[in-house]
Order: structure tokens, then sequence, then C-alpha cells
């Protein structure tokens, strides 16, 4: 049964898609655009989470993993998005081999602006990052358990985190799981369906 909780959205109807959005699927609409984005998940040694405080929309203001949306007009695959992020945000080169797709996460209008369809990597094994403030916000390390206080997106506090913690790799030397979501933004609850979950390893 789909899970319910607070978040408000509207949807409205379809119309000609906004072109001028590089970022935007065709298909979409100028008051909905659909967009394809990757988050990145990092830890460090000690088992931090590397999280940005954005100073943009969306989530202005909140903490959430790095990411961006992906180079649709050149065609770029969602693992090269979180390499190309990686690098821009966090300075690493990370091989592809070692970004790991823990989560596919689909979303209605979110925040009544637009819908999201998000890839979510976790690099395997551990990075240093120096802490610092940026363009997009402040990049910063957490521990797991300091993560729940701070300002997230209501649909990462409820859902995302949830599902990644419950998708952790469970021995040395194993992998993380994988989930798949579709989150419903529209009405004045927030109502999401988890369509595929298998657990680490």
């Amino acid at each position: 049964m789909p899970a319910r909780g607070t978040l408000s959205g509207a949807l409205r109807g379809y119309a000609v898609p906004d072109m001028a959005d590089a970022h935007a699927l065709q298909g979409g609409t100028p008051d909905l655009p659909y967009r394809i984005a990757c988050l990145c998940d990092l830890r460090d040694e000690a088992g931090r989470v590397l999280l940005l405080r954005r100073l943009k929309s969306p989530n202005l203001g909140l903490c959430s993993p790095i990411g961006g949306k992906l180079d649709i007009a050149h065609g770029e695959s969602p693992a090269a998005c979180a390499q190309r992020e990686i690098h821009e945000e966090a300075g690493l080169q990370v091989p592809l081999d070692r970004l790991h797709l823990i989560g596919l996460v689909s979303e209605c209008a979110f925040e009544g602006k637009g819908h999201w369809l998000m890839f979510i990597y976790r690099v395997l094994g551990s990075v240093e990052v120096e802490a610092r403030d940026m363009r997009e916000g402040r990049l910063d390390w957490f521990t797991p358990g300091e993560i729940d206080a701070l300002p997230l997106p209501e649909t990462d506090r409820k859902i995302l985190w949830p599902l990644m913690n419950a998708a952790e790799q469970r021995t040395p030397g194993g992998k993380p799981g994988f989930f798949a979501v579709h989150i419903d933004c529209r009405g004045t609850e927030l109502v999401w369906d988890v369509q595929q979950r298998v657990a680490g390893t």
C-alpha cells in the first residue's frame, strides 16, 4: 500500500514543451517539464556522508547529496553525469566501475514545478574531500546519525534516506542493494510506491 506524508504540489494540463530548457525532455510541459538527474552518495573512511547545503533551487537552503541534471542535448548517460558532477563539485575523478546504482527515483510534480527521474549512485569505497564553501553551497561531512537533524527535502527525509539505509551493504566486501520508487507530489499528501527493492549483501 502506498505510504502517505505531507507535501503540496499541483498538476496542470499538458501543453507544448518549452524547448528553451535544454534539460527538459520532449513531451514535458512549460509548467511541468520533465528532467533527468543524478545524485551521488559519497562516504569517507569514517563512514560520514558528503552533503551540499544548497544555495540554489531546487531544494534551496536544504542539504542533499551532490548531483545535477543530465546533459540531455548531448546524450549524456546517467553514470557519466554522476562522474562529471563528482568532479565538478567534489574535485574527484571517480572511475565508472566505482559507481554503483543504488536507487531509481521518479517524482511527479515535485514542488509543483516539474517531474524528475533521478539515478542515485553510491561511490564504492571511501573518498577524501575537503569541506568548503562553493558556488552551489556549503559542502560538508555528516555522520549518518546527524542527517535526520539537518534541513532536508521532505522526500529525502521520509523516503530516500530510509530506502538508502535499507540498501546499505551488510558485510565487508559486499555491495549495496537497489531500490526503485515512484513519488507522487500532486496532492496535499505525499504518496509513494516502492516498486523494487534489493537488500545489500
